[in-house]
């Protein structure tokens, strides 16, 4: 049974960081490209982030260029995903994901699991 767990989301202020992570479970880790989406209240969700199979390529939703970087550890079975100078705008909860594929990453549709999500609170 494949399982992904997201951690790592709470309340900060404006400005600040915070870093998420995901372990996986039940799947080849390094064989999956991960990635990040984000579902605020009231809107659909929304690609953030995603990193190849290898680490080779990540993109990033131009809302969180050069903010937000997101790596991975292989032998860990752990994506993570660094968050700086936060904005009340990337309030959601933040969904971990995995796809069997290292292109289309920016669709929901390229991916195979999820996890339950974490919160992550901008107070401004």
């Amino acid at each position: 049974q494949v399982q992904l767990v997201e951690s790592g989301g709470g309340l900060v202020q404006t400005g600040g960081s915070l870093r998420l992570s995901c372990t996986a479970s039940g799947l080849t880790f390094s064989s999956y490209s991960m990635g990040w989406f984000r579902q605020a209240p009231g809107k659909e969700r929304e690609f953030v982030s995603a990193i190849t199979r290898t680490s080779g390529s990540t993109s990033y939703a131009d809302s969180v260029k050069g903010r937000f970087t997101i790596t991975r550890d292989n032998a860990k079975n752990t994506v993570y995903l660094q968050m700086n100078t936060l904005k009340p705008e990337d309030t959601a909860v933040y969904y971990c994901t995995a796809a069997p594929i290292g292109y289309g990453l920016r669709f929901s549709s390229s991916y195979n699991y999820w996890g339950q999500g974490t919160q992550v609170t901008v107070s401004s």
